[in-house]
């Protein structure tokens, strides 16, 4: 199966692992080893680490050196020579359970910016060009299994962390990766956050070990509360939120901003719903419309937001939505034509902003992912495995320490994705700035909507655009950073 694609060798080595591992008779000609001597091992696939028993362990590390990874592009070796050594990056994300879309989408956009950087030659280091590997490990959504996948990524060699959706998660890796780093200084590992966006992460509980490379929520909230802000029509507001640190935060500094910019707003509702446990929002749904509210506040995202959307249409809830992530992963399509005019939501991208490097940019992802399902590409993930990159050949290192020092004050000018994206890694904290844009709900082939999203028929276009330096947030963070010798 060397011809299939990346991921689908991948997908078919573990098949063919597990198959090895429950099938002593497939291994005959060295013998089976005795039980006392069938120690697990743990060798990296595209859909994570695969756990091998010594018995076949030669042959599974002979398959796992031909096919490669989902993400390193496999180039034939000059005679006599050795193959570069891939840089590891483990992403943990919950790809099982409710919130598995959005992890997909997640291993979508990182999948893709890595063999980019592959296909142009890798990382060009003192030693050579060396090309990313993506390691996908499922958390399953749980913060203990994330913490137990952690511990094996790092015992693996792994140096490089990625994860995003769940702010309760992201924590927990920051706490764990100080305690381990200070540990043992000669293993220390990097944790890159694309979207947990809680805003303690970079302020009271900064790490040198940790950067974000989302806006935070606050500065999120900054952009959409503006937009809110010359809704002169609105007066009565329901705010809505999973519960747990990140929703908690949203909608008590939501309530902070719209009383500051428009004190005359009521706030007719203020809820928090368990985080990925409710099937039926039509409770929800059927107290906001009784509320007489004209729109509704969210950081929902996954199937929580989809299935509000959902509810909310089904009851006849005339409302419109201010939302973190209503733009994508089946909010369009479920709240249909009800959603023109009324959804809005906020990115730091969003595929029908109309410049030329945009629109290069999403082309070539929709021709890489065509299936109008797997719609949902974010630039914030590019820009991150692309300041990664520049970090590691402006430190010649892949030491954590050496990439996190070359990570502060970086900034990007967005050359290696055609002059999509700017931003700069502020040094102080590990927060991102960059620009932010506003959305709203329309149909497709309208003004500004060339784009429709997962083939609904409903896309977004801009309202307003934020510079990076107009929703900057002000930062509580005090950064402990090792000395420059360890």
């Amino acid at each position: 199966f060397a011809d299939q694609p990346a991921m689908a060798r991948g997908h078919d080595l573990t098949l063919l692992l597990g198959f090895l591992e429950s099938s002593p008779s497939a291994v005959q000609a060295g013998g089976s080893d005795p039980p006392a001597n069938n120690v697990h091992m743990m060798f990296p696939s595209s859909d994570g680490l695969v756990r091998c028993s010594r018995r076949w362990a030669t042959l599974a590390c002979m398959a796992l050196a031909m096919l490669g990874s989902a993400s390193a592009q496999v180039q034939t070796p000059a005679p006599g020579s050795r193959p570069a050594e891939p840089i590891r990056l483990a992403m943990i994300e919950g790809l099982s359970g409710p919130f598995a879309n959005a992890g997909d989408a997640v291993f979508r956009n990182l999948l893709w910016a890595t063999e980019r950087v592959n296909q142009r030659g890798g990382v060009t280091l003192p030693g050579g060009a060396r090309p990313l590997q993506l390691v996908r490990l499922d958390s399953k959504g749980s913060t203990e299994e994330a913490l137990s996948l952690l511990r094996g990524a790092i015992d693996q060699g792994i140096g490089v962390v990625l994860q995003g959706n769940s702010s309760a998660t992201a924590a927990a890796i920051i706490d764990a990766l100080e305690k381990h780093n200070q540990r043992e200084p000669q293993r220390r590992a990097l944790f890159l956050n694309y979207s947990a966006v809680e805003p303690s992460l970079t302020n009271e509980r900064c790490s040198f070990w940790h950067f974000r490379f989302d806006a935070h929520a606050d500065m999120r909230l900054a952009a959409l509360t503006d937009v809110l802000r010359d809704d002169r029509g609105l007066k009565r507001l329901y705010l809505i939120g999973q519960d747990y640190s990140f929703g908690q935060h949203v909608l008590r500094k939501a309530r902070e901003m719209v009383a500051a910019k428009r004190p005359d707003i009521e706030i007719v509702g203020d809820e928090l719903h368990p985080l990925g446990r409710v099937k039926d929002f039509i409770p929800y749904a059927t107290k906001i419309k009784a509320s007489g509210a004209q729109a509704v506040l969210t950081g929902n995202w996954g199937n929580d937001l989809t299935l509000l959307v959902r509810a909310l249409k089904e009851v006849g809830a005339d409302v419109r939505l201010y939302t973190f992530y209503g733009n994508a992963l089946g909010a369009p399509a479920a709240i249909g034509e009800a959603g023109v005019g009324a959804v809005t939501a906020v990115a730091e991208w969003h595929p029908n902003l109309g410049t030329p490097a945009s629109n290069a940019f999403y082309a070539a992802f929709r021709q890489r992912f065509p299936e109008p399902r797997d719609d949902y590409v974010h630039a914030r993930m590019h820009v991150m495995i692309e300041m990664l990159v520049a970090a590691m050949e402006r430190a010649g290192s892949t030491e954590a320490g050496a990439v996190a020092r070359a990570l502060e004050g970086l900034r990007y000018d967005g050359r290696t994705l055609g002059g999509l994206h700017t931003a700069t890694m502020r040094a102080e904290d590990h927060q991102l700035q960059q620009p932010v844009v506003v959305t709203v709900m329309d149909r497709a082939g309208q003004p500004g909507v060339m784009h429709d999203v997962e083939g609904s028929g409903f896309g977004f276009r801009t309202v307003r655009t934020f510079s990076a330096e107009s929703v900057a947030q002000p930062s509580s963070c005090r950064m402990v950073r090792p000395s420059e010798g360890r």
